[in-house]
């Protein structure tokens, strides 16, 4: 491999591949979320769950990892309005949190810090937008990037700093998927360069090893390459190599061998 990023020939062997996955493929509707707020704070907190085991939630499944995570606290939103939105979240505590995310004998990891990023991300909506998602949509302007985009905008809160903005990403593409967010500018979308991305970039080749930034961001870029020959959005690609890659870390090939992932540095909120 030239490079930290695939070269021609590997770019096109995983986009052949992509390719062939796509043709069966339909991406999720995120239906099941029920409005702005629910999925501003979710992808807040959607980072090393915690959770070892699968579990069934109102009688579905079973959910593993960060799906299990939004499926408990969903559940738990239904039976009382306004729990995830600034309003319910303004002063949670890390017990609150313990709780809500509980399912049998588990809950997430770290709930004291998932609670300090809910009390910080609900201030700040507050004091910029009235307190509403909807309104830090409506002021990003249908931009996703640039000085008053929607990645800037997350970005004044300690949940969405993250200088690859992973979870500004994540929310950007469920609202736009929802209709509640159309995007004018679709060059500015990027993959979320997450552990499982990371994995499946560097055992197929096209990312080469390194430290966590380094692959993170060689990740990020060499996906979205991939993407644009593959005739792609980078959220389609996104949703594609999660759901399919999180099973088989061999999804893309495994020319490099039995790679995994850099360790995660603690106290890192966004990996």
């Amino acid at each position: 491999m030239s490079g930290a990023v695939g070269d021609e020939a590997e770019i096109a062997r995983v986009v052949a591949r992509v390719r062939e996955l796509l043709r069966d493929y339909r991406p999720p509707s995120f239906d099941h979320v029920p409005d702005p707020d629910a999925a501003l704070f979710l992808c807040a907190v959607d980072h090393r769950t915690g959770y070892e085991a699968g579990h069934l939630v109102a009688g579905e499944g079973p959910f593993a990892g960060s799906e299990l995570m939004w499926a408990v606290a969903l559940r738990a939103a239904r039976g009382r309005r306004g729990l995830l939105g600034a309003g319910g979240l303004a002063g949670v505590t890390a017990e609150e949190v313990a709780d809500l995310f509980r399912i049998d004998d588990e809950t997430v990891a770290d709930p004291g810090r998932r609670a300090e990023l809910w009390r910080d991300l609900a201030a700040g909506l507050d004091r910029d937008h009235d307190g509403e998602a909807r309104r830090l949509l409506a002021a990003a302007g249908a931009r996703l990037g640039g000085g008053g985009g929607l990645v800037a905008l997350l970005a004044y809160y300690r949940a969405y700093a993250d200088p690859l903005a992973k979870k500004s990403q994540l929310f950007g593409k469920i609202c736009e998927r929802r209709g509640w967010f159309e995007v004018a500018d679709p060059e500015c979308w990027e993959v979320s360069a997450d552990n499982v991305l990371m994995r499946l970039g560097l055992r197929s080749g096209l990312v080469a090893s390194g430290d966590l930034d380094r692959v993170r961001a060689d990740t990020r870029a060499a996906f979205k390459r991939v993407a644009a020959a593959a005739g792609v959005t980078p959220p389609l690609l996104d949703d594609l190599l999660w759901e399919l890659g999180r099973h088989d870390p061999d999804l893309l090939g495994r020319q490099a061998g039995d790679l995994r992932e850099p360790p995660r540095e603690r106290g890192v909120h966004w990996y």
